[in-house]
């Protein structure tokens, strides 16, 4: 049986996203963070990601993070580190571990402008 390998100790909030047709595109809207909601999640980054595209290194900040099951967390949605300040995005989809709706696993990507 699976168990968090650590505490939930990290404050979190969760940023619901809707999508909307503009001249045919659909275009992602992210909701206000004072719309969302708070949960508590482990948290654990590895230092990012290492990435190698035409020559170019880079780390991406990553991290993977471990919660309650919430059937309202999805990949459209964002998430605010409330500790750090950083926004993140959830990429790949959700993972709801052995499918008992108790524990949920996902990995996010922060958001930030590139020059």
């Amino acid at each position: 049986m699976y168990k968090p390998s650590t505490p939930f100790s990290v404050r979190l909030k969760v940023i619901p996203s809707t999508f909307r047709t503009e001249y045919g595109v659909p275009t992602k809207n992210v909701a206000d963070p004072d719309d969302g909601f708070e949960i508590n999640a482990s948290w654990r980054t590895f230092g990012g990601t290492e990435r190698n595209e035409n020559g170019l290194y880079s780390i991406e900040d990553t991290a993977t993070c471990e919660t309650w099951y919430r059937p309202d967390i999805t990949s459209s949605c964002r998430i605010l580190n409330c500790q750090t300040g950083n926004m993140y995005e959830v990429y790949g989809e959700p993972e709801n571990i052995e499918m008992r709706n108790q524990w949920l696993v996902f990995r996010v990507r922060r958001v930030k402008g590139n020059a």
